[in-house]
């Protein structure tokens, strides 16, 4: 409990941060559904022939997978919060427009008549009476709608959206049980927050119902205002990294490198996401750069691909100049270590079976079950090459790269994937095998940058080149380890190595 209470503390600004966005995230989503639900459930309820068919059209759209849902949008609308809030509203609107027509469906159909004689037009009787008996089913919706969105909001953090999702992120990829609690219980919190509050309201009139979403509605965008207005910089760019150690400690060298030799101001924007999710965000420019592999750009991200050396500066050097052709994008000079993909087993399974070489798992894969990183196992230079350069065929089970490690601990699978800079290798005793038909490419580190971001502070062109050639890959396992084992904060790791490197 006490280290839970210290990592908080010690993250207290990106806690706050991490609940403002969620909080923003969930309100927007709940007011739009609401605004979306409601005055469709009182067309409905005029035209009742066809509500029950709207009902399940939007009922259907509950089952759909959240994950699957986002995948869906975000080749349409991008990634970051819009994609997330799109989602978030489709689950609201189904609950408050049941609740809804529920509740306009239950009224008097005598008070319905009576109005009718007093000469009220349909109008007046939706404003004056329908919807205030309608309200406490109206209400119990949005309460419902509030949970669901909360909780599912959570994800948001998986497309770059923010929120206390990236705490439950961090916390399974860290293997740190004190993130993943405070992104849980804090969204937990939130939620039993805003159940809370508009279960009061569901005694309320109409009118303070009415003061009381006007009044959140101003506080909403108050916090816009003021996290604009705080963010907003003369000179500022946004920095991004993937999930882990490594890109959290290399962007927070590039902030480091950068504010202390510029005037530019940096944003942060750690655990993004996967290669795909940042490689779009820089396209559209949410980003202005984050750190990428060689073997990534010429693998993954170029659409034609025709180098065929596996020599590290030829790699560098087509990488460079075909995605500066391709998309407009300056590769920057790499760092010294090589992070390359690696077949990992553990030490004592090596010894068992004398295994030092990947085509040595030949003779043994009727024993062998692989547990690798999604992106691995859909690679050209991963699991797919793996069967057709070495012929392996083996069960493979697809998981969240941190979590191979814990399978591989527990003998749920005994070989994996990793990287070669991997602090996990020392951690659980694995090693590595060498990839003697060579597979995998160079995988040097270099900042990939949009050129219209270079284009406006050239200056971070000469501030940025400072870490090439240096690291080293026993450096950069000891700042890995540092990081997912004994817990150090990255920015502080990262600045012992500049600061030792007289990089600043």
């Amino acid at each position: 409990m006490l280290h839970f209470f210290d990592v908080l503390f010690a993250r207290r600004n990106e806690f706050i941060q991490s609940f403002i966005q969620h909080t923003q995230i969930s309100l927007i989503s709940l007011f739009v559904a609401a605004a979306i639900a409601i005055p469709l459930a009182i067309l409905l309820s005029r035209y009742k022939k066809i509500a029950e068919g709207m009902l399940q059209v939007t009922g259907i759209f509950q089952t759909i997978p959240s994950l699957a849902l986002l995948g869906i949008l975000i080749p349409m609308v991008g990634i970051g919060t819009l994609p997330a809030v799109i989602a978030l509203i489709i689950y609201g609107i189904f609950p408050i427009l049941q609740s809804t027509y529920t509740g306009l469906s239950k009224i008097d159909p005598s008070l319905q008549e009576a109005s009718i004689a007093f000469g009220m037009t349909k109008k007046e009787r939706l404003l004056k009476f329908e919807i205030a008996l309608a309200l406490p089913y109206i209400l119990s919706g949005v309460r419902t709608a509030s949970v669901m969105i909360i909780g599912t909001a959570t994800l948001a953090a998986l497309i770059g959206a923010g929120g206390l999702g990236s705490f439950i992120l961090l916390g399974i990829d860290r293997n740190n049980m004190s993130l993943i609690l405070i992104g849980a219980i804090s969204s937990a919190i939130l939620a039993v927050i805003f159940s809370f509050a508009i279960h009061l309201l569901e005694k309320a009139r109409l009118k303070n119902v009415l003061i009381a979403s006007a009044s959140i509605l101003l506080s909403l965008g108050g916090s816009f205002i003021y996290t604009n207005h705080s963010s907003a910089q003369t000179k500022q760019i946004t920095i991004a990294g993937k999930l882990g150690a490594e890109p959290d400690i290399l962007i927070n060298m590039y902030k480091l490198l950068i504010e202390a030799h510029s005037d530019i101001q940096v944003t942060l924007k750690e655990n993004f996401g996967n290669t795909s999710f940042l490689y779009n965000a820089l396209r559209s420019g949410d980003i202005d750069l984050y750190p990428e592999f060689t073997g990534t750009i010429t693998g993954t991200l170029l659409k034609k691909n025709t180098n065929t050396s596996n020599d590290p500066q030829i790699v560098y050097e087509y990488a460079r100049e075909a995605i500066l052709k391709q998309d407009n994008f300056v590769y920057l000079k790499p760092t010294s270590f090589q992070d390359t993909y690696a077949v990992a087993v553990k030490r004592a399974f090596a010894k068992e079976h004398n295994l030092t070489k990947i085509s040595d798992l030949l003779s043994i894969q009727n024993q062998l079950k692989g547990g690798f990183s999604l992106e691995f196992t859909d690679r050209e230079d991963g699991w797919k090459g793996l069967q057709k350069l070495y012929g392996l065929n083996f069960p493979v089970s697809t998981m969240q790269p941190n979590l191979r490690y814990q399978a591989i601990k527990n003998g749920s699978v005994n070989v994996v994937d990793g990287y070669s800079t991997d602090s996990a290798l020392k951690t659980y005793d694995l090693v590595t095998l060498i990839d003697d038909q060579k597979l995998f490419p160079p995988y040097q580190a270099a900042p990939l940058i949009r050129k219209e971001t270079l284009n406006r502070f050239p200056e971070l062109e000469s501030i940025l080149n400072k870490l090439a050639g240096k690291i080293t890959e026993e450096e950069m396992i000891q700042m890995n380890y540092q990081v997912d084992v004994l817990q150090k904060d990255p920015a502080a790791v990262a600045y012992q190595f500049l600061k030792t490197n007289n990089l600043l």
